[in-house]
């Protein structure tokens, strides 16, 4: 069974006959209206003037009238049965569906009384339940609703492996065994995300409702979101490892508005975004690993409004920023690191418009790293941006060329930023004008300060020192 149903099943109540003698009445209306369309279309083609009376007819004439009599009526007679028996298919369509919603919803009954259990092997047995009885659902609609319920037995309150009292044992093992029961709902969904759109058990297309779950663990890598809407707004993403590696979202939107990522590592090493919408709006990120490196954004929109970047790292080294709208405007980078080393900026648009870099600790490359990254037939905007407080943010070695990247109304106060060995044509707004020397901490190529460049003049050499 095709996982995308008629629309029309889905959201049926129950069958609805119209009565039989005015369907009827209309299907002979309808041959009839038919029947005279093709008659007067082939009496134009033919050209004729008019019919030829006839006094008296011969035998052969009248025997092609008996034959044309009793075809009409065996052409009428046809289509009686051919109403008939489409209401009757219809009917037996409706009751067989009619069966399989009430044997669905027994076992569906069953599955949900098992999740209910205090024992984790007997909810476990609900879990796999609950996925079989998905797969097999007579309507797109049912299957939503058995996926709805695994999403909401995720939502329910969970006390996590930080928050148990000290010693106690029995705490301890009542939260392994549950778990083990939220991390294979977590499995089984990411199982069936991975199959094609085309397979009749997979879940793509489907809404998934993860609004304040925590996750203290667990594996959704290489799932692919196709239209439908995953929330998990409000989430938390405390400690070990999460794993959106190689995930494919096109089309559909995932919203990770107002979640906490802290502690431990989230892993979207590899995630392409297109034609679609990710947001970390107002999204916390504190402490610990966010890794989107290599990342394919494409198309779509991927919104880090209002974000907090404060402590850890966030890691988009060697992404790739192509087509659609990236959007960092008002996000918050505080303490920890910020790392877009070697990222590509070509075809779309990145926005940087107010966000504030500070109190950033110079660790590994640097506070906020671009070097080496590409800026190349894209927009970039930083404008009114904010870099205070920083230990170092670099540009070094990093190439425009083409595009626009643009530092108007941008700030520099405290720490260091960077743009040594960057190459290519200055941004607007970044070098002074007029032979106004630039913001302390403000490194720039001799390069742009000796052409007083400020965009719009022929590029320097490659390799401006």
């Amino acid at each position: 069974m095709s996982a995308y149903l008629p629309r029309r099943q889905a959201e049926r109540r129950g069958l609805r006959l119209w009565p039989v003698g005015l369907v009827l009445a209309g299907t002979f209306a309808v041959a009839i209206l038919v029947a005279a369309v093709v008659f007067y279309t082939g009496w134009d083609l033919l050209g004729a003037q008019g019919l030829k009376p006839e006094r008296r007819i011969d035998s052969k004439t009248l025997f092609d009238l008996v034959k044309l009599s009793f075809g009409v009526v065996a052409g009428a007679g046809a289509l009686v049965a051919l109403v008939v028996a489409y209401r009757r298919q219809r009917v037996d369509e409706d009751g067989a569906l009619r069966e399989a919603t009430r044997l669905h919803t027994e076992r569906f009954t069953a599955a949900v009384t098992q999740l209910g259990e205090e024992s984790a092997a007997v909810r476990l047995g609900g879990v796999h339940a609950l996925a079989g009885l998905a797969d097999d659902a007579p309507t797109r609609g049912l299957r939503q609703t058995c996926i709805d319920v695994l999403c909401a037995y995720l939502r329910l309150p969970y006390t996590a492996e930080n928050d148990l009292p000290a010693g106690d044992t029995e705490a301890r093992h009542t939260y392994l065994a549950l778990r083990e029961v939220r991390h294979t709902i977590i499995r089984l969904i990411r199982d069936h995300l991975r199959l094609e759109a085309e397979h009749p058990h997979s879940w793509q297309g489907h809404d998934f409702d993860l609004t304040q779950v925590t996750f203290d663990g667990g594996d959704l890598s290489a799932a692919r979101f196709s239209g439908g809407t995953v929330s998990f707004r409000d989430a938390t993403f405390d400690g070990d490892t999460i794993n959106f590696r190689d995930v494919q979202s096109s089309g559909s939107t995932i919203d990770f508005s107002d979640a906490t990522f802290r502690g431990g590592t989230v892993d979207f090493r590899g995630t392409t975004f297109s034609d679609g919408a990710v947001y970390f709006r107002a999204t916390r990120f504190c402490g610990g690993m966010v890794a989107f490196s290599s990342a394919w954004v494409s198309g779509g929109t991927v919104d880090f409004n209002h974000a907090n970047f404060d402590g850890g790292a966030v890691d988009f080294s060697d992404a790739m920023f192509t087509g659609g709208t990236v959007d960092f405007s008002d996000a918050h980078v505080i303490g920890g690191r910020i790392d877009f080393n070697h990222a590509t900026f070509e075809d779309g648009t990145v926005r940087f418009l107010s966000t504030t870099f500070s109190g950033l600790t110079a660790r590994y490359r640097g506070a906020a790293d671009f070097a080496g990254a590409q800026f190349s037939g894209s927009t970039v905007h930083f404008n009114h941006a904010n870099f205070k407080g920083c230990a170092v943010v670099r540009f070094k070695g990093a190439v425009f060329s083409d595009g626009t990247v643009d530092f108007r109304d941008a700030r520099f106060s405290g720490g260091t930023v960077d743009f040594r060995d960057a190459r290519g044509v200055a941004p607007v707004g970044l070098v002074p004008s007029g032979g106004a020397s630039a913001p302390s901490g403000l490194n720039l190529p001799l390069a742009w300060t000796r052409h007083g460049r400020d965009g719009g003049d022929p590029p320097p050499p490659d390799g401006a020192v």
